[in-house]
Order: C-alpha cells, then structure tokens, then sequence
C-alpha cells in the first residue's frame, strides 16, 4: 500500500468516531392525533404551540411536532395510534374520545388529552388526583354543565316545554352526557326526545323525527359531530330549530348557542403537561386539572333567521356576539 493511500485510510478512519458525535441528537417528538381537521383545530393547535414556545420547546428546533388528523373518523385514531407506537413519539397529544384506542396500543408511551367529557367515569384515568398509567390531561367538564346549557335555552325559549338531544353513542363520554341531558330536563319541567346518530345517514332522518315535536336541540359535541356541523346546523335552520352545543366552532357553523370550556385554554394548558413529561414527570404522577375558562358564545344571525330575541339580559353575559 502506498504511503499517501495509507495516511488518508487512517487519518478516515480516525475521523469517524468525531463525525459520528458530531451529528445531532434526535429531537424529542410529540405525536399530535386531532381528531378533527386542520382548519378546524387551527385555533387549539396554535395555542398549544405558543405554549410550548413559551416553555422553550420550538417545532423544528428543540422539538419536533408530528401531526395527524383523524377528520371524525373514529377508526383513524388505532391506525394514526400505531403509526406513532412505530415512530417511537415520546408523547402522544390528543382528545378524551381517541383516548381509549390509543391506550390499547401502548401503556409505555405517555398520553396528554387536553380535552375530556368525563376522564374517571369514561375509564380514562383512575382518579383525577392520581390518573395512574401513562394517561393524563384535563377535563372540559362538559357534563357537568349540562343544566346551564339547558337553561340558557330556556333564556330564549320561555316557552320551551319539550327539547330533543342529539349525540353520538359510540363514545362512552358523550352517552354519560346524553343522560345528563335527559335528567337535567326532567328536573326543568322538560320532555325530552333522545336521537342516537352513529352514521351521516342516520343525521336527517333525526330531524325528520324532531319536526313538530320538539322545540329546540341539544347537541352533544364531538369530533365526528363537528366534522358533520354544517349538516346539523343547516337541517337545524331548515326545522327551525335552535341549537345548543358545547364548543364555538358549531356556533360559528351556524348554530345558534355554545357554552363550555374554552378549548383554546384546554389546549395551552395541555403544553405544561408536555413540558412536564418531557422533563422526566410521569403521567401518573400528574394530576387532571379543571377548566377555569369557560365560553358563552350567541351567535344573533340565526336568532334572526329564527326569529329569536335574544334577551339584553343574555347578551351582556356572552362572551362572544357574532353578528
């Protein structure tokens, strides 16, 4: 072997271990599972990123954000799930509803929801205190504010005597809200008519069944129902129906009326939980927080529409008018 030849293989193989400590680490990855649509977890997603800027986690920089939308469909939640138990993610970032899938693919990799209808009750965490396992996150509260919303309809409706409540029993969550819904009625003096929608197909029919029976209706809110909310809120308008939902996003679809945790909060809070765990916290360590923020959102171009008046009283409660 010539000299030359041979001072460049060792001087090449010298350098290897220093060009191998010199690339860079593998950044920290968050899986993010929206099971709705970009465009409409938009505002939440942006919130949840500030955050995480403001605790030094910058996407592309010192962390990386994997995102997938499951668009309402309930059977992307295993398939995305999977993909992220084969990426390695170190956390995995969602809502309460793909919880439970995600949770039948890994007990290992760590689980924040930043939105939950009913954590304990839906088997999601043991105890808000103490969540035990890999999942953890915060709750919306959403069935505990049932009878509020119940009465803010009857704010506009005086004379509301028999309302329907409309959800999607494939999620245990919204089913326990469906029930609230029929108790908190029967204790306002309501009846009420119960439609359980699992398919597009089963939306109109629904309302079909509604018409000249009821007075208003109830929406239990999901991704799949918000992935649907320009359907619900035209047949809604068609049947002269007000609405009442859980989150703006119906609202600024067309419905008439939202009340509930503020989503954008949930998920800005949802980025401590990620700092947390990224710093070594266990998610059974971390306990389930309770919105502090709550929305009341009226939207009055469909009040006109159906000829509502909105009380004076109401609309200097509400967080947001649109108009």
């Amino acid at each position: 072997m010539r000299r030359r030849e041979f001072v460049t293989l060792v001087g090449g193989a010298a350098a290897w271990p220093f060009a191998t400590r010199a690339q860079p680490a593998r950044l920290l990855t968050v899986g993010f599972l929206g099971a709705g649509t970009l465009s409409g977890w938009s505002p939440w997603t942006a919130a949840f990123v500030q955050r995480l800027g403001e605790l030094g986690w910058i996407d592309g920089r010192t962390i990386t954000i994997d995102y997938r939308w499951a668009e309402g469909r309930s059977e992307r939640y295993t398939e995305i799930g999977a993909e992220f138990v084969r990426l390695k993610v170190d956390v995995i970032v969602t809502v309460g509803i793909a919880v439970s899938a995600l949770k039948q693919l890994t007990s290992v990799i760590p689980i924040v929801f930043a939105a939950a209808s009913d954590p304990v009750g839906s088997g999601l965490v043991a105890s808000l205190a103490r969540p035990g396992g890999n999942v953890t996150g915060l709750s919306n509260e959403s069935t505990d504010v049932v009878t509020k919303r119940c009465e803010l309809l009857r704010e506009i409706l005086r004379d509301l005597r028999r309302m329907a409540v409309m959800g999607n029993p494939s999620y245990s969550a919204i089913l326990l809200e469906m029930r609230e819904v029929e108790a908190a009625a029967r204790t306002l003096g309501l009846e009420i008519d119960t439609a359980k929608v699992r398919r597009v197909e089963d939306i109109s029919p629904a309302f079909d069944a509604f018409k000249n029976r009821v007075q208003a209706i109830y929406v239990c809110s999901d991704a799949w129902m918000n992935a649907n909310r320009v359907r619900i809120n035209t047949l809604a308008l068609g049947a002269h129906l007000p609405t009442m939902f859980a989150t703006r996003s119906f609202v600024d679809g067309g419905g008439l009326m939202a009340y509930g945790a503020n989503n954008a909060d949930l998920f800005r809070r949802a980025g401590d939980y990620v700092d947390k765990i990224l710093r070594g916290a266990k998610p059974s360590d971390i306990p389930v927080e309770q919105p502090t923020k709550f929305d009341l959102v009226i939207n009055l171009t469909t009040a006109k529409a159906l000829n509502l008046t909105v009380p004076p009283t109401l609309l200097a409660r509400a967080d947001e008018v649109i108009e």
